[in-house]
C-alpha cells in the first residue's frame, strides 16, 4: 500500500491548477511552500512527541472524496437545520464541508465595518486585509496537518471587527459535512479583533451523512489591544468522523480571551491549542470538555506561551470517559525569562467510568521566570464510591446516581461559558448525552 502521504503529493501534483483557479489569490501564495513543508513533514505520526496519543497518518490513507472542482451541495442548510438553543438569538451562518455557504444568508445586520464570510470572497474584495493575517500563525514548516490543510484549503470563514466595535449578538457558524461517499474536507477560520473589539463566536461541528468523514480544520486568531474574544466549539458528529484540528491565537495587551472546546459525540478528535500572550495584561481561559464512549478518541494538546511579563492564564479541562474511550490530554504552560508576574492554573480532571477506558495525561511547567505564580494538577479516577452510596441510601437508583455524578463531575467547564442561552443549553445536552440519547439538538432535520 502507498504511503498516505505519497497520494496526497501526486493528488496536488495533478491538481494544483484546478485547486488554485477555485480559490484567491491570497489563499494561493503560500500554497506551494506549504506543499513543501508537507512533503518534508509528512503527516505526524506516534514518534512526533507532540502527537505521541494519537497516530494521525493512519486516518489519512483510505481514498477520500474531496471536492476540488467545488461542485454545489444540493442542501439549503437554512431550511434543514433549525438549532433551537432557546433564547439564544445568533447570527446564524452554515459552511457546508468547507465551502462558506453563502446563497441565502441571515438577515441580521452586523455593526458597521463588521465582516462575517466566505474568506475566499473577503480574499479577493479586501487582500491587503486578508494578506496581512492568513498564515502568519499557522506556522506550515512545523506542521504536517497544518501544512496540508493550507496546501488544499480552497475557501473558509472569516471574522472581522474593526476598532472598538461591539457586536452584541453571538454569532453561530454550523459545519455541516454532508457527502454520499467517504469524504474529506479542508476547513479554514481567520479570525481578527481589532484594539477593544468584542465579539462571542459559536462554532458546531455535525454530520448529516453515515459516511467515513476527515475533516482538518486550522484556526487563527488575532485579539488585539483590549480585545475581548469568546470561542466556543461544540462537537457533535458521529463515530465515523476524524476531526484534526488546529488553534493558533495571539493575543495583544489587555486583551482577554475565553475557548472553550466541548466534545459531546464523535468518533476521533484530536485538538491543538497554542497561544501566545505577546503583549502585558493579556488573559486567556481556556477549558476543555469531553465525554466519550464506545470506542471514541479525544486528544487535547495544548501549549500557552507566556512570552511577556503580567499575564495570566488559567486553564481546565475534563473527560468522562466510559466503555473501551481513550482519552490524552498535554498541556504545556512555558514562562519565558523576562516574563515576571505570571500568574498560571492549569487543572486537568478525569473520570474513567470502565476499567477499559484509559486516559493518558501529561501536564507540563517550563519556568523561565522567578517571581511568578504557577500550578498544575491532574487526576485521573473512578466515581466516588461514598456519594454513589450516600445517594442510593436517599432512594436514588444507581444509574440515575451515576448520571448525577457524572454531570456534576462536567458542570464546571460549562460553568465557564459566557453566554447564559448557551450554558443552559448545554446542560441539557449533556444531561442527554449521558443518558445516552444524544438528542442532536432537537427540532434540527439533519441528526436523525
Amino acid at each position: 500500500m502507498m504511503n498516505a502521504e505519497q497520494q496526497y503529493i501526486d493528488l496536488f501534483s495533478q491538481t494544483e491548477a484546478m485547486i488554485c483557479k477555485h480559490s484567491a489569490e491570497v489563499l494561493n501564495a503560500p500554497r506551494a511552500g506549504a506543499f513543501a513543508d508537507f512533503e518534508r513533514l509528512g503527516f505526524p505520526n506516534r514518534k512526533v512527541e507532540k502527537y505521541k496519543y494519537t497516530d494521525v497518518s493512519k486516518y489519512f490513507e483510505p481514498d477520500f472524496g474531496l471536492n476540488l472542482n467545488r461542485l454545489s451541495i444540493p442542501v439549503n442548510p437554512y431550511e434543514v437545520f433549525k438549532c433551537d438553543v432557546p433564547n439564544m438569538s445568533t447570527a446564524l451562518y452554515f459552511v457546508v464541508n468547507d465551502a462558506f455557504y453563502n446563497k441565502a444568508l441571515p438577515k441580521i445586520n452586523l455593526p458597521e465595518g463588521v465582516i462575517f464570510g466566505s474568506l475566499k470572497e473577503v480574499a479577493e474584495q479586501q487582500p491587503d486585509l486578508i494578506r496581512k493575517y492568513y498564515g502568519k500563525l499557522a506556522d506550515t514548516s512545523k506542521d504536517g496537518v497544518t501544512a496540508f490543510n493550507t496546501t488544499f484549503v480552497q475557501d473558509g470563514t472569516v471574522l472581522y471587527v474593526p476598532k472598538n466595535v461591539v457586536v452584541e449578538k453571538p454569532i453561530q457558524l454550523v459545519n455541516i459535512l454532508r457527502a454520499d461517499v467517504n469524504f474529506m474536507v479542508n476547513r479554514r477560520v481567520l479570525i481578527i479583533l481589532e484594539e477593544g473589539a468584542q465579539v462571542r463566536l459559536l462554532i458546531c461541528d455535525h454530520a448529516m451523512d453515515n459516511v467515513n468523514f476527515l475533516a482538518t480544520q486550522v484556526i487563527e486568531v488575532f485579539a488585539g489591544e483590549n480585545s475581548v474574544f469568546d470561542m466556543y466549539e461544540l462537537e457533535e458528529t458521529h463515530t465515523s468522523t476524524v476531526r484534526i484540528s488546529n488553534l493558533y491565537v495571539k493575543q495583544e495587551a489587555n486583551s482577554n480571551v475565553l475557548l472553550n472546546g466541548m466534545t459531546l459525540h464523535n468518533g476521533t478528535t484530536r485538538n491543538t491549542t497554542e497561544v501566545i500572550l505577546a503583549g502585558e495584561g493579556a488573559e486567556i481561559n481556556l477549558c476543555g470538555m469531553a465525554i466519550a464512549d464506545k470506542n471514541q478518541q479525544v486528544d487535547n494538546n495544548t501549549s500557552i506561551d507566556h512570552a511577556v511579563p503580567n499575564c495570566t492564564s488559567n486553564e481546565l479541562f475534563k473527560y468522562v470517559l466510559d466503555d473501551q474511550a481513550v482519552g490524552a490530554f498535554a498541556g504545556l504552560v512555558l514562562v519565558r525569562p523576562d516574563a515576571q508576574h505570571t500568574n498560571s492554573q492549569q487543572t486537568n480532571r478525569n473520570l474513567c467510568a470502565t476499567r477499559n477506558a484509559r486516559m493518558y495525561t501529561q501536564p507540563q511547567l517550563e519556568i523561565y521566570a522567578d517571581d511568578v505564580k504557577c500550578s498544575h494538577g491532574a487526576t485521573v479516577g473512578q466515581l466516588d464510591e461514598n456519594a454513589l452510596f450516600y445517594m442510593r441510601t436517599r432512594g436514588i437508583a444507581e444509574k440515575e446516581a451515576r448520571l448525577l455524578l457524572m454531570f456534576a463531575f462536567v458542570n464546571e467547564v460549562i460553568d465557564t461559558i459566557r453566554l447564559d442561552a448557551l450554558k443552559d443549553r448545554l446542560h441539557l445536552l449533556v444531561e442527554k448525552r449521558f443518558r445516552g440519547e444524544l438528542n442532536k439538538c432537537q427540532g434540527c432535520a439533519i441528526c436523525k
